[in-house]
């Protein structure tokens, strides 16, 4: 459109060109041009920047050529031979290089506009100012765009790449189910059944199982690494380490994104809390944990099915200077700014309750 408004103008205003041979010529360079840059521009790998800067100069080079072919009272009654042509070098300049670039070619565009006119010896006018500023507008409306859709384009990008890859691991953990798991599975329970030495190769075989259980069921969220903030890491993926045949970890679907220091505290309390468990209850105790992420706090529990915690315990075990309890699980949760709460009652178990503030996380 913007070339045929070219040629309507040329020929409404034929009568103040002084030289309308070179007035065609330049119309039938920009209709070439045309057809080059729109097919140039079509291919992603031929978009090059060595591209836009010989549309540039296709471009500003047809602006002055107004200069040989018509008046100076031209200018006072149309714009210069490019007319809004123009435009689409400074949009490609808008789509590849983005807000910057829009706003370095429309200034460009008013400079060479004012050049144009002083060597013509034409009146400036506020038609210069108008041109700039559709230009400028225009450019950074198509840039942002332009950088919109380049966005949409990578996530749907990667949208489409972890599908495939929840579909593989789908695939996979179908099968691994149907042989390795089963097999495992089947050491494990033969082991406990036998005792003696099979019955560490069952436990062996266990540890195992739920750990490739949660390999392939629990595995971390790709994109979601990709767009947590630095220095902040997924809570979750610490604590399913610790997963073994006595030890159950129960977390979010969603990602609970903590302070990089925050996480290895708390892990390292659960850890802590856990060995607990290991050294004071019974052989096969279990031990549960629980993750619960909440908006202003996120709270982790460990609870066992053991005897519980004799009452007293914990204070003769800080009089007598053993602090495990006391600085690893209590005192790291409270230098992070968040409480623990000891729920225990003889035969019934002990929980502890860690909550961690988010404004302090």
């Amino acid at each position: 459109m913007a070339l045929v408004h070219a040629f309507v103008l040329v020929v409404h205003h034929h009568r103040y060109l002084e030289t309308p041979w070179a007035a065609w010529v330049v119309l039938v360079v920009m209709s070439v041009w045309t057809v080059v840059t729109t097919r140039a521009y079509a291919d992603p790998a031929r978009r090059t920047r060595r591209l836009l800067w010989a549309d540039l100069a296709v471009s500003f080079g047809c602006l002055f050529a107004t200069a040989l072919a018509a008046t100076p009272f031209y200018l006072t009654q149309a714009p210069p031979l490019s007319a809004y042509w123009f435009a689409g070098a400074a949009l490609s300049v808008s789509v590849v290089l983005g807000r910057r670039g829009a706003i370095a070619v429309a200034l460009a565009y008013g400079a060479a506009d004012i050049a144009l006119r002083t060597i013509m010896g034409a009146a400036i006018t506020a038609a210069t100012a108008r041109g700039v500023v559709l230009l400028l507008l225009t450019g950074l409306v198509v840039g942002y765009m332009a950088h919109v859709a380049e966005q949409a384009e990578e996530r749907f990008a990667r949208a489409v790449a972890l599908e495939a890859r929840i579909r593989e691991r789908e695939r996979l953990a179908r099968s691994i189910h149907d042989s390795v798991l089963q097999v495992l599975s089947l050491v494990r329970r033969r082991g406990d059944e036998i005792g003696g030495p099979a019955a560490e190769l069952g436990r062996m075989a266990g540890e195992q199982e739920v750990r490739l259980r949660a390999l392939i069921t629990d595995a971390p969220d790709p994109s979601v690494t990709a767009t947590t903030a630095p220095g902040s890491v997924d809570l979750r993926d610490h604590l399913r380490a610790l997963e073994s045949v006595e030890v159950t970890v129960s977390a979010p679907a969603t990602p609970v994104v903590l302070a990089e220091h925050v996480v290895r505290e708390l892990t390292a309390a659960v850890v802590a809390a856990l060995h607990n468990v290991e050294r004071h209850c019974p052989p096969g105790t279990r031990a549960w944990v629980l993750v619960e992420d909440e908006p202003d706090a996120v709270t982790v529990s460990v609870r066992d099915d053991g005897p519980g915690i004799p009452p007293g315990r914990l204070e003769r075990a800080r009089a007598e200077g053993r602090l495990g309890v006391s600085q690893s699980v209590l005192g790291r949760v409270r230098d992070l700014g968040g409480s623990t709460e000891i729920h225990t009652a003889p035969d019934e178990g002990t929980e502890f309750e860690m909550r961690v503030p988010r404004q302090g996380a």
